[in-house]
């Protein structure tokens, strides 16, 4: 049995050896960037991914490529709220909102104005740890007409502490249990079977969404 936990590291995770850190940063900062630029995103697994991309880096053990792709993904999480915002600003949020949706629908947009309105900058801020909310702050913030300025660092001081907190956090975890190998191969294939799970589910979800009617008395921002 002892034989069996050293050689589980190798257990189909030899791929990761090269692909690994290159799909990584590909897969997280697509992922990233469409989560916080376009609808699509209000169903992508976001906080499951940067944790998830911690632990597959972990396989590594290299902590300068972890602490990178936190840099880059929060340079990508910053960019891609500010193309949302723009979105926003020219668009209004009249297109969201569809009929008989049950994520997309007016009482979601709603709250997520009352939300933005009540708190302002702390709301973007907040915004990001709070997944169908994270998406759709940066659409009714350009919408709404925030303050560039105040939009952009709100949402850079958001991002400081949801990308590198997860990435690193399960960089980090993962690391803790090099003891116990077996463990640790196992909590790498949860990660990347709950991320594949959580994207196929949303994508799906998102599809059955969209194919709903727009809910033509929606104005709430409408540019």
């Amino acid at each position: 049995m002892s034989a069996f936990y050293a050689e589980a590291p190798g257990i189909g995770v030899s791929w990761l050896d090269t692909a690994g850190p290159l799909l990584v940063w590909v897969i997280v900062l697509s992922f990233v960037f469409a989560e916080c630029a376009l609808i699509v995103g209000l169903f992508l697994p976001g906080d499951s991914l940067l944790f998830a991309a911690g632990v597959v880096l972990a396989q590594h053990g290299s902590d300068a490529n972890a602490w990178l792709l936190s840099a880059a993904a929060l340079v990508v999480a910053v960019l891609g709220n500010q193309v949302g915002y723009y979105i926003g600003k020219h668009t209004g949020t009249k297109l969201i909102a569809r009929r008989g949706g049950k994520v997309l629908n007016r009482h979601n947009l709603e709250r997520a104005q009352r939300f933005l309105d009540r708190r302002g900058f702390f709301a973007i801020v907040a915004a990001r740890w709070i997944p169908w909310i994270r998406t759709l702050a940066p659409l009714i913030a350009g919408a709404a007409r925030m303050d560039p300025r105040r939009f952009a660092a709100a949402t850079a001081v958001g991002g400081l502490f949801w990308v590198p907190t997860l990435v690193l956090l399960g960089y980090y975890g993962a690391g803790l249990l090099d003891q116990i190998p077996w463990v640790k191969t196992v909590a790498l294939w949860l990660s990347i079977a709950f991320f594949v799970a959580g994207t196929g589910y949303g994508v799906l979800r998102y599809r059955q969404e969209m194919r709903k009617p727009i809910d033509d008395d929606q104005t709430a921002n409408a540019s």
